[in-house]
């Protein structure tokens, strides 16, 4: 008698435990998936994926639409079939929040002091700014990051620098940044464990597993202003995350890759399992894995 192979057990628990968005679940499979291998999918794979992962196709057609609308995703057709890519405009976007997930982390380069008047909450929260006063902001000099207009001067610590972690934490809410990575760790820390001593995993839920970790430590990621590690607790719990994240990705990716080239279709049919791009993030990975 065949038995049908089983995945590991513990993956439901993730599953049950996190609350899966339409919309930003189809951001992270488009940045996970899509993009590195041509960036087009067809819209019976993205339900698919969906799927396994607990959302409708209502869900999904509706989300697909509203990213459409914002102009997030273009839509093509090919007879009865529906293709979706990454407009032109939200590239840019995607290819930044790629170095930071996948790229290796690069210590910021002292401060930057931005005099701006009439900042939406959403410009602070979006470029990690720490309210010094009245339109007067800090954050960590990182290229590339999100733009803010205004004056903007040069700073670095030129004295008693061991009291910037004091400072630091008068400006930004670290603890709740620690928090969000705490309860990533909690979460993935069990597959991670399994995968090492040799637990099986099905194909499927490797891709929905990496699907949800990326998902996971995104979240933070984008909104954590990376302070200097002078500037940071010493328990930061983001150093954790970030080994937990690359290590756990490595693992999953074997699996979750082959299981992409069988069964996912772009616009000139079969996504393939592997390319240069994902190739280099799992090199990079491999490095931040280790540290």
């Amino acid at each position: 008698m065949t038995v049908a192979a089983r995945g590991f057990d513990g993956f439901q628990l993730i599953q049950q435990q996190f609350t899966v968005r339409a919309p930003a679940m189809i951001v992270t499979i488009y940045g996970d998936i899509v993009v590195p291998r041509g960036g087009v999918l067809w819209m019976g794979t993205l339900v698919e994926i969906c799927a396994r992962l607990g959302i409708s196709e209502t869900l999904v057609r509706t989300a697909v639409s509203r990213l459409v609308a914002a102009e997030q995703l273009v839509g093509e057709r090919d007879g009865r079939r529906s293709y979706y890519r990454l407009a032109s405009g939200a590239r840019t976007e995607f290819a930044a929040a790629a170095r930071l997930l996948y790229g290796q982390q690069v210590e910021a380069d002292g401060f930057l002091i931005h005099h701006a008047p009439g900042l939406s909450d959403e410009m602070i929260r979006r470029a990690g700014l720490g309210r010094m006063g009245p339109d007067l902001y800090l954050r960590p000099h990182h290229p590339g990051s999100v733009p803010v207009p205004g004056l903007t001067f040069k700073a670095e610590v030129t004295k008693d620098g061991v009291l910037l972690a004091d400072y630091a934490a008068t400006l930004w809410n670290l603890q709740s940044f620690a928090d969000e990575y705490h309860a990533m760790i909690d979460l993935f820390s069990p597959l991670s464990a399994a995968l090492e001593q040799g637990e099986a995993l099905l194909p499927a839920d490797a891709v929905s597993a990496r699907l949800l970790l990326v998902q996971a430590y995104r979240a933070v990621l984008l909104r954590d202003p990376r302070l200097p590690v002078e500037a940071l607790p010493e328990d930061w719990s983001g150093a954790a995350a970030r080994r937990l994240f690359a290590r756990l990705y490595r693992a999953l990716s074997p699996l979750a890759d082959a299981y992409i080239a069988a069964q996912f279709e772009g616009r000139d049919g079969p996504l393939p399992a592997e390319t240069a791009e994902t190739a280099a993030r799992l090199e990079s990975l491999a490095f931040e894995g280790g540290r």
